[in-house]
């Protein structure tokens, strides 16, 4: 991607340390002002660390981090020109929806009219008016969300950083306040942070996502990009439900060797046409066809189904290829059933391929 003139958020050579533990080592990203960019990684991995520094929360130990074209490394999180949806709602159960909407506000000192203004605005954006002289005790988790996000919405603020604010709801309230969330960006317009470990939320909000592992980026690209190019073995195991499979060998004059035979190469776009070694395929569930279509493929492999998983719009079965175990999406009405001869067909224009030892992408 071209390199962004005017970032809206800019973190340079980012360190952070806890005594001799690194959390977050020589990290970069430039953000575009305007965009949705999700964090993304497993639990430990430093997403939530890196947005508390971008929120002024935590101090790093080396680096910069300028918003809005100013440098805000040590600057207060209140002057930073931040508003923060959290994980917990973390509403006052006292005060009603309109009164945890203005707390922050009157605190600043803002005049009563333009509270009254922010809120109703707000109120409006996220369909909660007539919540507003309710307490929390009686809105709905969803409901309290909205509210945790009208919070940060009302300081009238360039960019909203969001740390899992979905994770303590069920699954039908997320994906609908999944919508509802890139419903107001495309509101809005505002540049977005978003911090998840969950992959559909990633794959469905983000312009571009940042892919984190051991506190370093891995791959900051669109979901398009990250899905069809992994930069790296983890990365392509990380998108997609059910993973990637993947099958060990050898790159040698164009075929790839392995305990399951030969398989041609022929149409795989390498960087390098002379690499060879050791190296590891990968091939997403979706990309293998089976039963007649698969018969018009290059690659070919034989097994045995050993579990099946009917999902309505897609079935999935796991298929025993020799000393592998497979994944293979099929469609929602497939007739399968355990210990089904099945035979898989792909071609090698669909296929991924790895450093066995960098794991980077070849």
């Amino acid at each position: 991607m071209d390199q962004i003139v005017n970032p809206s958020i800019s973190i340079k050579n980012l360190d952070l340390s806890f005594g001799a533990v690194e959390v977050l080592k020589d990290l970069n990203l430039d953000i575009a002002d305007g965009e949705f960019v999700v964090l993304l990684g497993s639990s430990g991995c430093g997403k939530s660390t890196l947005l508390n520094c971008i929120a002024g929360l935590l101090d790093v130990t080396d680096g910069e981090i300028h918003i809005s074209g100013h440098n805000v490394t040590w600057a207060e999180p209140s002057q930073r020109g931040i508003g923060m949806v959290f994980q917990s709602y973390a509403l006052y159960p006292q005060m009603t929806v309109k009164g945890n909407l203005s707390f922050g506000l009157r605190n600043a000192g803002i005049s009563k009219t333009e509270i009254a203004e922010r809120v109703a605005k707000a109120a409006k954006i996220l369909q909660i008016e007539p919540l507003l002289d309710r307490k929390p005790a009686a809105l709905s988790g969803g409901q309290r969300q909205r509210v945790a996000i009208g919070r940060a919405l009302v300081r009238d603020v360039d960019v909203f950083l969001f740390d899992e604010p979905l994770s303590n709801l069920d699954a039908k309230l997320r994906a609908d306040l999944r919508v509802e969330i890139k419903q107001l960006h495309q509101q809005l317009g505002n540049t977005m942070i978003y911090v998840t470990h969950d992959q559909i939320e990633a794959m469905t909000l983000a312009d571009r996502i940042a892919i984190m592992l051991n506190g370093n980026v891995l791959q900051f690209a669109s979901p398009f990009e990250i899905y069809n190019h992994p930069a790296n073995k983890y990365v392509a195991q990380f998108i997609g439900s059910p993973t990637m499979n993947f099958i060990d060998g050898m790159i040698s004059e164009g075929q790839f060797d392995c305990d399951l035979g030969s398989l041609s190469l022929a149409g795989y776009p390498f960087a390098n046409e002379k690499t060879g070694g050791a190296a590891c395929l990968g091939i997403r569930p979706e990309h293998m066809a089976t039963g007649d279509e698969a018969a018009t493929k290059p690659i070919q492999l034989s097994g045995t189904i050993e579990f099946v998983e009917p999902l309505g719009s897609d079935t999935l079965a796991r298929v025993q290829v020799g000393q592998l175990q497979m994944w293979v999406r099929l469609d929602g009405q497939a007739k399968v059933a355990n210990g089904d001869a099945l035979t898989l067909g792909f071609h090698s224009e669909s296929c991924h391929l790895f450093d066995a030892h960098t794991e980077e992408r070849l």
